[in-house]
């Protein structure tokens, strides 16, 4: 019993090991991952303050689930959380643990634009706390479906456009007044950060 439990040590001081010279040796390629304003600083101070008129068809099913999003099309399923605010260490925590409601976009279900933030991490970067969350978002096309939940009911949208922006670039904000919109950021690509990737979808009622 005693020798398993120093070979269990040993395995965890090994992976910790690992992890440190990892960050080390790619910390040029891969140190924007876990800088949330690198994507956020692209978001307009100019959201709108009254988007907060419900828009929710009547009758909506109830589903028992946390707050998440699922995206069949590239296999996501991830917890949607919630920062306090939009401070660093706020967001650093919310992107650890899946992907990150920007406290000034809609909620979904309201008018106007809901963007949601999360990871995209090189190919080998171990696949652990969601830092390769949103690794597939080029690969979705118009019509495909991305299901958000949030406060026990299921939102709908379809996807309308992918878009690429320059660091320094502001989202559009004209993309939703009188609808629902959501909107996914990360940066892109994955192995390099350079630019970032919009995904733009539309509610379904």
């Amino acid at each position: 019993m005693e020798i398993i439990q120093k070979n269990k040590k040993l395995v965890k001081l090994f992976v910790f090991l690992f992890l440190i010279s990892f960050l080390i040796i790619n910390w040029g390629d891969v140190s924007w991952v876990f800088n949330y304003r690198a994507v956020s600083g692209l978001l307009s101070d100019s959201l709108e303050k009254d988007q907060i008129e419900a828009i929710e068809a009547p009758n909506r099913p109830y589903f028992n689930k946390g707050n998440s999003i699922e995206i069949p099309k590239i296999g996501v399923k991830a917890p949607i959380v919630l920062p306090e605010d939009d401070a660093d260490d706020d967001f650093d925590k919310a992107l650890k643990k899946g992907v990150a409601l920007y406290p000034q976009s809609a909620l979904p279900g309201e008018k106007g634009t809901t963007i949601i933030l999360g990871h995209s991490a090189p190919s080998s970067w171990p696949k652990i706390n969601y830092y390769w969350v949103f690794n597939g978002l080029s690969d979705l096309i118009f019509g495909d479906e991305i299901f958000i939940y949030f406060n026990g009911r299921q939102y709908s949208y379809v996807v309308k456009e992918t878009f690429f922006l320059d660091v320094g670039e502001e989202v559009p904000q004209d993309l939703a007044k009188s609808k629902s919109m959501l909107v996914l950021l990360s940066c892109w690509p994955p192995e390099t950060g350079e630019k970032r990737i919009a995904v733009q979808s539309e509610f379904q009622f």
